[in-house]
């Protein structure tokens, strides 16, 4: 009698790869995006240029805003079901400043990163 292997279930991180977060900084505003990468839709995004954002943010460009960008990309990704993200950085982006403001303001809002 041969015993099969067991089981193991499969890793969480095969279901996460899809989704890449994005994040763009110009002079002037803060964008980040979630892009669902097999169908090349966005899944959800944020941004300072947004009307209904614009006047409760005040200043658009600075740490802070790219803090609430943050906290509310990710309020938007568990609205719509996607847990986690994987992240994506360009060469220039450091985990400093804006781009590490936005990543902990997503992490405190309940999603999580790879």
């Amino acid at each position: 009698m041969v015993i099969p292997p067991p089981v193991r279930p499969p890793r969480i991180t095969e279901f996460l790869k899809p989704y890449l977060l994005k994040m763009h900084f110009t002079n002037k505003f803060v964008h980040a995006q979630v892009i669902h990468s097999p169908t090349a839709t966005v899944a959800a995004s944020a941004s300072s240029q947004e009307k209904a954002l614009r006047t409760t943010i005040g200043i658009t460009r600075d740490v802070s805003a790219a803090a609430k960008i943050g906290k509310i990309l990710g309020e938007r990704l568990l609205m719509k079901n996607i847990p986690a993200v994987q992240i994506f950085l360009k060469r220039e982006q450091k985990y400093h400043g804006k781009v590490k403001a936005v990543i902990d303001n997503m992490r405190d809002a309940g999603v999580k990163l790879l």
